[in-house]
């Protein structure tokens, strides 16, 4: 067995699984602590590399495509810092992390583990029932429905449509945009049958994200449990579980300098506020938030 331990978390591995426990240390991302512990066959391993550096180094797991639900929805789409997938290894126990890396290796060779795409997901996606709070409303997974809420926010085309419930089996494909710069980002759970694709901000199958750092590791969450449940990307005719994420375009302006991007500032407070308020974001949450923006003026 081989372990490397350390404050940002622990790896063991036992021939057969690679197990990942997140650290308890408050430098420790709290996507990985919401996370908690993964356990990864070794069936789902591609590659395996340990990056020495000044003080210590990095362990970094690579896992086959389509292996893993959570990598499905969270990639390209989460910090470094939020990825359990990779270890802060301490100065002294760099030899260990050698160690281990070189046991992963040797036992993806023994059992001829291939690193091409996975035909199936070989891992769970995280425990339900989870929530996340979106700029105009939340959205709960019990494992078989997804159900929209509305918040004061929300724009008068989705406060007519009502709150919205829609089951695995209607749903076509989750697409999580995230926000970017001043422009709002969202999470669209695709309808079978429904092929208008309105603005977020007015699609009642559409929650309104605003980039705040608690707002994302909830949806990172949501979003791979769905994941987990829709048609393996690999399945014939199965359409893609999430759409490639991409940076939202620009708002008007693009240099903060403009009108609109003043106009957009005080807006992006008040929600702020009415957020606060409703108890959505705690007093510390919200002195970071309204800080960045005023930066921004």
């Amino acid at each position: 067995m081989a372990e490397v331990m350390g404050k940002d978390g622990t790896w063991t591995f036992d021939g057969e699984v690679l197990r990942i426990v997140p650290g308890r240390d408050r430098g420790v991302h709290k996507l990985r602590q919401l996370l908690g512990e993964v356990a990864v066959p070794l069936e789902a391993v591609a590659g395996i590399s340990y990056e020495p550096g000044k003080k210590g180094g990095r362990l970094r797991l690579r896992l086959r495509e389509g292996a893993d639900p959570f990598t499905q929805a969270a990639r390209g789409r989460i910090s470094d810092a939020a990825d359990p997938y990779q270890l802060a290894v301490d100065a002294d126990r760099t030899g260990v992390a050698g160690y281990l890396v070189d046991e992963v290796r040797n036992a993806l060779v023994i059992e001829q583990v291939p690193d091409g795409p996975a035909s199936r997901y070989l891992m769970p996606g995280p425990s339900v029932p989870l929530t996340a709070a979106g700029g105009d409303g939340t959205a709960t997974f019990d494992g078989e429905t997804i159900s929209l809420e509305w918040n004061w926010s929300v724009e008068s085309a989705k406060r007519s449509a009502g709150p919205q419930r829609i089951t695995i089996a209607d749903l076509a494909a989750v697409e999580w945009i995230p926000a970017a710069g001043l422009e709002n980002g969202y999470v669209r759970f695709q309808v079978r049958g429904v092929a208008h694709r309105l603005p977020p901000k007015h699609d009642p199958h559409c929650l309104v994200l605003w980039g705040l750092e608690k707002e994302t590791r909830t949806v990172a969450m949501l979003v791979a449990a769905v994941t987990a449940r829709l048609p393996h990307p690999s399945a014939s005719g199965a359409p893609p579980a999430l759409e490639p994420a991409a940076p939202a375009s620009a708002g008007a302006g693009g240099t903060g300098d403009g009108p609109d991007d003043h106009d957009a500032l005080l807006r992006r407070l008040r929600e702020l506020g009415g957020l606060h308020r409703d108890g959505v974001l705690t007093d510390e949450e919200f002195a970071l938030a309204k800080q960045a923006i005023l930066r921004r003026f």
